[in-house]
C-alpha cells in the first residue's frame, strides 16, 4: 500500500484531496460508477496506467473506504471492486468536473483513447433534463441507451431527474445495451462532444436528425416524446 501524502491543512478542499487528489483514483470511480468490475476490466478500460498503480490506487481506495473488494458468487468466483456509498457520493463532483473539463474536448487528438461509456457521466443529467417533462406524455423516461461509434451504454434517470443542478442519487449508467430502454439515442462522437458542451441541445439535433431517437420502439422526431424547445 502506498503511503499517504496530506495536505496537512483544516480545510475540507484539503482533506477532500488527500483522499481523491491522487493520479487515476477519480477515474476509477468513473469506472465504477457503472458497477462492480474486475480487475481485468478496469485495467483495459483505463488505458495509459501501469498495473502496479491500479493495484496501489484500488488499495488506497479501499483503506479510505470508497471501494470494497469482494468475491463473486459461483461460478465466476472471481473478485469485483465496487463503490460504497461514499465512493458513489463523487458522482456530483465528477459531473461538475466533466462540466468544467468539456471546453477541453475540441477534436479527438491521434493519441486519445476513447471509450463509450466515458460520455456518460456528462450526458446523465442532460438527459435527465430533457426527458423530465415527458412523464406526464409518455410516462417517465428512466431507462436510455446511447449508441455511439465507439460502444453502446445505458443510463438510468429517476423522478428528480429535472432538478437544475442537481444529480439524482438514482442516476447511474452501465456499459452495453439495455435490456428494455425506454429510449434509444444514436449519435455520433462528435455530437455528443457538442452536446456535453452544450452547443448542441438534444432537442435540436433530434430535429435535425444528428441524434437519431426510438422512443418505445417507435421513431421519434418533433413528436409528444420528445418535442421540447429546452437546451438538454
Amino acid at each position: 500500500m502506498m503511503p499517504r501524502r496530506r495536505y496537512d491543512q483544516y480545510c475540507s478542499v484539503a482533506r477532500a484531496l488527500d483522499v481523491v487528489g491522487d493520479r487515476w483514483t477519480l477515474l476509477i470511480v468513473r469506472e465504477l460508477l457503472a458497477g462492480a468490475r474486475r480487475y481485468t476490466d478496469l485495467h483495459a478500460d483505463l488505458p495509459g496506467v501501469s498495473t502496479d498503480m491500479l493495484a496501489g490506487r484500488l488499495k488506497d481506495m479501499e483503506r479510505d473506504g470508497l471501494t470494497v473488494r469482494r468475491r463473486l458468487d459461483p461460478p465466476a468466483a472471481a473478485f469485483v471492486y465496487e463503490l460504497t456509498a461514499r465512493g458513489r457520493a463523487l458522482l456530483p463532483v465528477l459531473t461538475a468536473l466533466a462540466d468544467w473539463g468539456a471546453p477541453e474536448l475540441g477534436a479527438p487528438r491521434p493519441t486519445d483513447a476513447v471509450r463509450a461509456h466515458w460520455f456518460a457521466v456528462p450526458l446523465m443529467p442532460r438527459l435527465g433534463r430533457y426527458f423530465a417533462d415527458q412523464r406526464a406524455e409518455d410516462g417517465p423516461v428512466r431507462v436510455v441507451e446511447v449508441r455511439l461509434d465507439e460502444g453502446t451504454f445505458h443510463v438510468t434517470l429517476d423522478d428528480e431527474a429535472g432538478v437544475q443542478g442537481r444529480v439524482p442519487d438514482a442516476y447511474g449508467y452501465a456499459d452495453g445495451p439495455a435490456p428494455a430502454p425506454d429510449v434509444v439515442l444514436e449519435l455520433d462522437t462528435a455530437a455528443c462532444a457538442e452536446v456535453i458542451y452544450d452547443r448542441l441541445s438534444l432537442a435540436h439535433g433530434i430535429d435535425t436528425g444528428r441524434i437519431r431517437a426510438t422512443v418505445r420502439g417507435e421513431p421519434a422526431g418533433v413528436t409528444a416524446a420528445t418535442a421540447r424547445t429546452a437546451t438538454g
